[in-house]
């Protein structure tokens, strides 16, 4: 069993690491057929679903139709869900309420914000760095969604380039045409907050890089880069994601991938985290958890909700996150796991989840046919690890512990696993 680097990747968090449990993940199996029949009355949900979004439900701005037919399943007659289900995308450049509104066209009946995680939505719980000035990186509404998650004096690049306009020299069109006035009035960066990919890489890059290697002043020079580095908070570590396009495309584990090379090329230090979010990251399927078991209460379900079943089309977020959170639950359950969050200012309400199952679909990212993921040392055909560096490679936890054709499979699946009628 590899050993992770960084579980969920929250430096300031040592009751969020854990010893890898040397036992196997349960039973695998492929497609199981439709048209499941179950006769058992139907009795107060003790599961719920973690449902990824592109690929599973969507593909850009397409619905897939499966997942119309995996709604009517989950929705009454009513409009309201028949079990708990919350959204977690790795997606990060939107509006949580737009999101929610997105879906709620898409899939023909109500989301409420607080049923959708975008990557970044556990940051709100890095309250240490809440009121240091950020500078923040990604595109749409990057500062209402800072602020949204609490952080109070955000800088965005495009602000600090316009500060500093011959820092940014890769596009001749963008540089300035005189020298301006270097300036002294522009107070210092605390650190740097990744919410999701940026539009003109070239210029993140370089700013970013900027700021880390003059210590959050980057009109001076230093002669030497300070390390440890100023604090770096990101989100969505996944390398591709599926669009309408036949092949996948780059997502924001690709810029941070871009990012930690540069940093390691200039320095020869790897660049740190104090905090790497989105799934895999364990704490994002505990915050998850956390809104699965508010959903229930809130619907008067007094069992509690026992069993999560996470859905997605990426064996490297999806899979691997759920499975590792189903180890992380099975060393909490024996007291080897502490349940703490950032710097243990955040604690979650006495747990009831015993397991976490992976489902794996093959309607985005995976594909059946291709190539198992190995050690890239391996075979030559064998497809190479697309994990983040900070998440060791570990063959157990990219296998799933079902795989479906779509999104409805994934629910008659456990519908029939539960006892539910369809």
């Amino acid at each position: 069993m590899a050993v992770l680097r960084s579980l969920a990747a929250v430096r300031a968090a040592p009751g969020l690491w854990w010893r890898a449990a040397r036992e196997s993940l349960g039973l695998r199996g492929r497609c199981p057929g439709r048209g499941y029949s179950v006769d058992a009355a139907q009795s107060p949900p003790t599961f719920g679903f973690l449902l990824d979004i592109d690929g599973v439900l969507v593909r850009g701005h397409r619905v897939i139709p499966a997942a119309l037919e995996a709604f009517r399943r989950l929705v009454n007659a009513h409009g309201q869900l028949r079990v708990p289900v919350v959204f977690v995308t790795n997606a990060g450049n939107i509006l949580q309420h737009s999101k929610a509104q997105e879906l709620s066209a898409l899939l023909g009946f109500k989301v409420e914000p607080d049923q959708v995680i975008l990557s970044h939505s556990p940051m709100k719980l890095f309250s240490q760095y809440h009121n240091k000035r950020m500078l923040v990186s990604g595109q749409g509404p990057v500062v209402e969604n800072a602020r949204v998650l609490g952080f109070e004096n955000v800088v965005t690049v495009d602000e600090l380039r316009m500060a500093f306009p011959v820092l940014d020299m890769v596009d001749l069109q963008r540089r300035p045409k005189t020298t301006p006035l270097l300036r002294n009035d522009f107070p210092a960066i605390e650190g740097v907050l990744l919410l999701g990919e940026p539009v003109r890489w070239e210029t993140s890059l370089q700013l970013i890089i900027d700021v880390l290697l003059s210590n959050g002043n980057p009109g001076t020079g230093l002669a030497t880069a300070p390390y440890p580095h100023l604090p770096v908070l990101a989100s969505n570590m996944d390398l591709l994601w599926m669009a309408e396009a036949k092949m996948p495309r780059f997502g924001h584990g690709t810029f941070l991938l871009c990012l930690e090379t540069i940093y390691q090329k200039l320095t020869g230090k790897e660049l740190k985290y104090e905090g790497l979010m989105g799934k895999p990251s364990v704490l994002t399927y505990q915050y998850a958890e956390d809104l699965i078991q508010q959903q229930a209460e809130r619907r008067g379900w007094a069992a509690p909700i026992q069993k999560l079943y996470a859905v997605g089309d990426n064996p490297m977020s999806d899979v691997y996150g759920a499975n590792l959170f189903h180890k992380y639950l099975q060393m909490a359950k024996h007291g080897g796991a502490e349940e703490r969050g950032a710097s243990g200012l955040w604690k979650q309400r006495p747990s009831a989840t015993q397991s976490c199952a992976s489902i794996l679909v093959c309607t985005g990212v995976y594909n059946p046919k291709g190539p198992e993921p190995t050690r890239p040392t391996q075979e030559a055909e064998a497809a190479p690890f697309h994990g983040h560096r900070d998440f060791s490679f570990s063959p157990g936890l990219m296998e799933a512990s079902h795989i479906v054709n779509d999104v409805n499979e994934a629910v008659q699946l456990v519908f029939h696993k539960e006892g539910w009628a369809l």
